[in-house]
């Protein structure tokens, strides 16, 4: 299952740079100058767990393979996207690929670093980008609702449906809330909402990128942003996209050194990568062995078949059952054979719902 965070903001706000350190790797380009990313770049981050160490060490497996999110660098945004204004239409059409919006904020002065609006103002450029995004999904529900109205009133069953639902996040979008705030009554709503891929109805992420002085605590401009996302009921968090660039090419030993002289206790990356996780509503549930210890990814709600569907679609299509550990059992017990002789290892059938930490072994037959 692949997941796809969309790096946004305005032009110079940071977005590369912390792509580049995101993903350990120079693929953004980094410049002093609107427009450097036209091309969205992707690269695949690791999702840190140390849960996935421990199960590791105690089943001796030989290789660890993490859970992965995609991050995707997206061109800056200028007012006027949602008419084409700069590379507004590609912008928009990248943003409405990805399911999570990670939205970078410029929270630091500068004067070497060019601003698109010669001002420091971390809201103005959040509402910026908003409003282009809005403004997209109210000229789309403008022209489609009016249009399933008008064939409810006919009696047709899927219009009645698209009306209702897409009717109310046009009157959120029309007082200039997000079409995230619309609340489907049943699963044929939820089916359509998310069909219409609206950009607002996105989930979205607030990063503060600071100075280096302000990475463990913040300063004035972070705090505004993080009142913006409690009233929201929003997430965000604070990252230096210049330290996080600074620790690129270290060892974990001199990370941690480094980290420690800076007052941080882990990476921002590391935050920015779980608040991503958490953002898209995912879980992660484990398999063991001596080959290998990995994490696989599903969304929370997920019934056992489905995660089995996550390592191979015929164990999804012929699912028997599923064996599973809960994590603290596992590590508590010294590993499976202890789990089960302790009457820890429990047989689950189709209907059990994956619990975050799970250890789990699928019994199946194609």
């Amino acid at each position: 299952m692949g997941f796809r965070c969309g790096i946004v903001g305005l032009p110079n706000v940071g977005k590369s740079t912390l792509f580049n350190a995101l993903t350990e790797t120079q693929a953004a380009q980094a410049a002093n100058y609107p427009f450097c990313t036209i091309e969205p770049n992707v690269g695949q981050v690791g999702v840190p767990d140390p849960r996935l160490d421990k199960l590791a060490e105690i089943a001796g497996s030989a290789k660890i393979i993490p859970t992965q999110l995609s991050f995707v660098d997206i061109a800056g945004l200028v007012r006027g996207a949602s008419k084409g204004e700069g590379l507004g239409n590609q912008f928009l059409g990248n943003i409405r690929e990805v399911d999570a919006v990670v939205h970078v904020l410029r929270c630091f002065e500068n004067d070497d670093i060019q601003h698109v609006d010669n001002k420091v103002d971390p809201i103005a450029d959040a509402e910026t980008v908003e409003t282009e995004l809005l403004l997209s999904d109210l000229e789309s529900l403008e022209k489609r609702v009016p249009a399933a109205q008008k064939k409810a009133a006919q009696g047709d069953k899927e219009s009645k449906i698209v009306a209702s639902v897409l009717g109310q996040a046009l009157e959120l979008l029309r007082d200039g809330k997000p079409a995230r705030l619309t609340e489907p009554k049943d699963e044929d709503e939820a089916r359509v909402f998310a069909q219409a891929q609206l950009l607002t109805a996105k989930p979205v992420l607030y990063v503060c990128n600071v100075e280096e002085e302000a990475a463990a605590e913040g300063n004035e401009f972070s705090a505004r942003v993080f009142e913006k996302a409690k009233a929201e009921g929003a997430t965000a968090v604070i990252v230096s996209a210049a330290i996080e660039s600074e620790l690129v090419g270290m060892d974990l030993e001199e990370r941690m050194v480094f980290l420690e002289e800076m007052g941080l206790h882990e990476t921002g990356l590391a935050r920015i990568i779980r608040a991503g996780y958490d953002l898209l509503g995912l879980l992660t549930f484990f398999t063991v062995g001596p080959k290998e210890a990995r994490a696989w990814t599903v969304h929370k709600g997920a019934k056992a078949p489905e995660a089995a569907g996550e390592i191979h679609s015929d164990m999804q299509r012929g699912f028997i059952r599923a064996e599973t550990i809960a994590f603290d059992d596992y590590v508590s017990l010294g590993g499976e054979t202890a789990a089960k002789d302790a009457g820890k290892l429990r047989q689950e059938g189709k209907e059990y719902l994956v619990h975050d930490g799970d250890v789990m072994h699928f019994k199946f037959n194609v």
